[in-house]
């Protein structure tokens, strides 16, 4: 019998321990009535001083002044007193809500404390799923998918709430598919800018690095093709236009597509423009050479200078170029010379 007494009784929340209440005056009713009992002794003294006696001269203006604190003494201290009484009134009511509100607090966690593990969980059910509601929502928000389908999972696992752990999925896979989406346009219109400037290396190096990033995207499968075409197609087209230009005796036009074009050939390719390559660089040696012997006839040494430059940078090993060279330092002299020349006349 004791042994299942002592059980019962440590079954039991520890009691509570009452507040003491003290009976006395607060500090603030002491100094207000103290406050009170000052402004009426001053009014009636005034009033007394006002109507000449305790030896003191008769004045009205002070008779009038002890009148006016005696009234505001009247009509303040009754109110200051109902409020004084509600006050101690709300205080005496409000100490035991306080006091059955914490024994409630203490009753509660010691019941909790009593159960197992599992019984807890089930009794915190219902704000550990809004809690794991609240957090998918977050990670959603911030585009953190890994981790909210990690979450969506512990939802459905755990707390059993497999149909609301659908729909965060679908709005998840739906969020992903959106945003990923988007990401494959942003760097698919990257690469196109590259075909247009024509920096086929760097775009090969952006498809695969977009191929690498979204590689479950059906709309990346085939970006290094997509390069390669693109290259084809205008390799063909500066062929095209070098065999056109040369036909046509274009031949500044079509140097300078040659030059362009042997950035896309290879030796194999290249032998079948050879014969026509040579045609336009004799053409265009011989052009060169012709304006550079017209710029000198005509002393125009500034023009003649710029030629003779032109000659042996394009053609370096030809005889011509040699004679030029001979020729330049002359010319560069009397081109740097013609202009005070010009002033002197």
């Amino acid at each position: 019998m004791e042994r299942a007494a002592s059980q019962s009784s440590s079954s039991q929340p520890p009691a509570v321990p009452m507040p003491v209440r003290r009976n006395g005056p607060t500090p603030a009713a002491v100094f207000g009535f103290a406050a009170y009992t000052f402004v009426l002794v001053a009014a009636i003294g005034l009033i007394l001083a006002g109507a000449g006696a305790l030896g003191f001269s008769a004045q009205t203006e002070v008779r009038v002044a002890g009148y006016i604190g005696l009234f505001l003494f009247l009509t303040t201290a009754p109110l200051a007193w109902m409020l004084a009484v509600r006050g101690r009134t709300e205080a005496r009511d409000r100490l035991p809500r306080q006091v059955e509100a914490l024994a409630d607090a203490v009753r509660l966690l010691h019941d909790q404390s009593a159960l197992s593990d599992d019984a807890r969980r089930v009794l915190n059910r219902r704000v550990e799923r809004d809690l794991l509601c609240r957090a998918i929502e977050e990670d959603i928000q911030t585009e953190n998918w890994d981790a909210a389908i990690v979450l969506c999972n512990e939802l459905a696992g755990r707390f059993g709430y497999r149909a609301e752990a659908e729909e965060f999925r679908a709005r998840i896979e739906a969020g992903r598919a959106e945003i990923q989406d988007r990401r494959v346009r942003e760097s698919i219109a990257n690469l196109d800018g590259l075909i247009v400037q024509r920096r086929w290396d760097a775009a090969l190096q952006e498809a695969a690095r977009v191929q690498r990033l979204f590689p479950e995207s059906p709309k990346v499968e085939r970006l290094r093709e997509r390069v390669t075409q693109a290259r084809n197609v205008y390799k063909e087209d500066l062929e095209r236009r070098f065999l056109d230009a040369a036909n046509q005796s274009r031949i500044d036009e079509a140097m300078a597509l040659l030059k362009e074009l042997d950035l896309y050939l290879i030796e194999t390719e290249a032998e079948e423009f050879r014969e026509v390559a040579r045609g336009v660089i004799g053409k265009a040696r011989e052009n060169l050479g012709a304006q550079f012997k017209i710029a000198v006839r005509d002393r125009r040494w500034s023009a003649a200078a710029a030629l003779g430059r032109r000659i042996i940078a394009e053609f370096p090993n030809t005889r011509m170029a040699a004679e030029v060279r001979g020729m330049m330092d002359g010319i560069l002299s009397k081109a740097n010379a013609q202009p005070e020349t010009v002033e002197a006349r």
